[in-house]
């Protein structure tokens, strides 16, 4: 099949000339790995530094984590595919509702097109809730493709997720879902799956559990990246090409005494224009809300009617706290989202601001340490790393969801 271009989304690919695997490390903000480096703990990561590809990328906005590894897995902006948060107003229904039904993906996957040729796929992840996305049009049975979560590593059958009996493959006990052994799970997983069936494509997708609750540079960071380092390293030997990204990054949000810098906005807008006027969609909200409190840096609004927008949007955007706040029109377009899964408003904070809706709709007991999330364009900056030399354009602005572009059409 070397002479095949696979065709995806309006985009090219070539076949792959050895395993390509896919690593998205959820959170991981620069700095992380740089640290680890300077610790002394990722010798890997540092080759892949010197004698790879080092490049820093843009996520797509909402900087949360299913748009982003959607848009990965598709090599697509959210615009294309239609998956624009974790969680959406379902207008149709009148419902709020999770983004994880396959149906709601509007384009095909990257693993699905090198399939249809004839590769063999893996797609391992954290949580299940991203597993059906991800695995969406692929096949499952003995000797086809393998997709399933570390999270749900113990309910693994061969005609759900083309493969069994995890547990014992991998040698690991069922990991929690806070935990970096979660992660670990997929790296071990990883490397067994590699070493006994050789996949074409790989794609291994981790949780920001570390993230969320760690700084870069800080002991327990270190320690996980290193453990990644050291499964990479594996797969290295195994002649992988390996290419990692982030699927946003992370940064403080909380005050000098620790506790989270919220903005609620419900409770502002119910304030300013009374209650029943407006509708506010956190998109980072999920049922993993323990490292979170589903408190995150974007949020979009329905309006009802008779509201004023244009009067409403500049007294938001010259509200202290928020960075920018664009109406559906040029939100989307800036961002590249799909304006039927979009409020009538946009609202993005500041760095160390975080949005929600009203102080008793959080469950913030969860929150054992100073909040750290994510969303906004202060942490759209990624990593992209790969384990050789490319000859990608000095001058190409670069996204989490080029990597598989990168790595099957222009490593070197």
């Amino acid at each position: 099949m070397s002479n095949v271009a696979v065709e995806v989304n309006g985009r090219s690919y070539s076949w792959p000339k050895k395993p390509v695997v896919g690593v998205c490390v959820d959170g991981s903000q620069p700095g992380y790995i740089e640290d680890a480096i300077k610790a002394g703990v990722a010798p890997f990561f540092e080759r892949m530094l010197v004698d790879g590809t080092s490049k820093i990328a843009d996520c797509v906005i909402p900087s949360f984590t299913n748009p982003n590894n959607i848009s990965i897995v598709t090599g697509r902006p959210p615009v294309v595919h239609g998956i624009c948060g974790n969680f959406f107003y379902d207008q149709t229904t009148d419902s709020e509702v999770m983004m994880n039904d396959p149906d709601l993906l509007r384009a095909d996957t990257i693993f699905k097109a090198f399939e249809g040729h004839g590769a063999k796929v893996c797609v391992i992840t954290a949580k299940d809730k991203l597993r059906r996305l991800l695995g969406k049009g692929l096949s499952f049975g003995e000797g086809l493709s393998i997709g399933f979560s570390a999270e749900k590593a113990n309910e693994v059958t061969l005609s759900e997720h083309g493969i069994e009996n995890v547990l014992d493959l991998v040698g690991m006990p069922l990991p929690d879902v806070y935990s970096a052994e979660l992660s670990e799970f997929i790296f071990a997983a990883g490397v067994k799956i590699m070493e006994r069936d050789r996949p074409d494509i790989m794609y291994l997708s981790t949780t920001d559990y570390i993230q969320h609750k760690h700084a870069p540079g800080t002991p327990v960071a270190n320690d996980f990246y290193q453990m990644m380092d050291g499964y990479l390293s594996q797969l290295d030997a195994m002649g992988c090409t390996i290419v990692v990204t982030a699927d946003h990054g992370m940064n403080a949000k909380h005050d000098e005494n620790g506790q989270p810098d919220v903005i609620y906005l419900q409770t502002l807008l119910d304030d300013w224009l009374g209650e029943g006027n407006t509708r506010v969609i956190l998109p980072i909200t999920d049922p993993y809300v323990v490292h979170h409190g589903a408190l995150g840096s974007y949020a979009t609004v329905y309006l009802g009617d008779n509201i004023d927008q244009n009067a409403l949007i500049e007294k938001l955007a010259g509200y202290d706290g928020i960075l920018m706040a664009l109406d559906r029109k040029a939100g989307c377009e800036k961002f590249e989202l799909p304006e039927d899964r979009v409020g009538d408003i946009i609202i993005i904070s500041e760095q160390h601001k975080a949005l929600g809706t009203s102080s008793d709709r959080h469950d913030l007991s969860g929150l054992k340490e100073p909040l750290r999330s994510h969303g906004g364009v202060t942490e759209q900056q990624v990593p992209l790393l790969m384990n050789c030399k490319s000859d990608i354009s000095a001058d190409r602005k670069l996204r989490n969801f080029d990597i598989y572009d990168i790595a099957l059409n222009h490593s070197i």
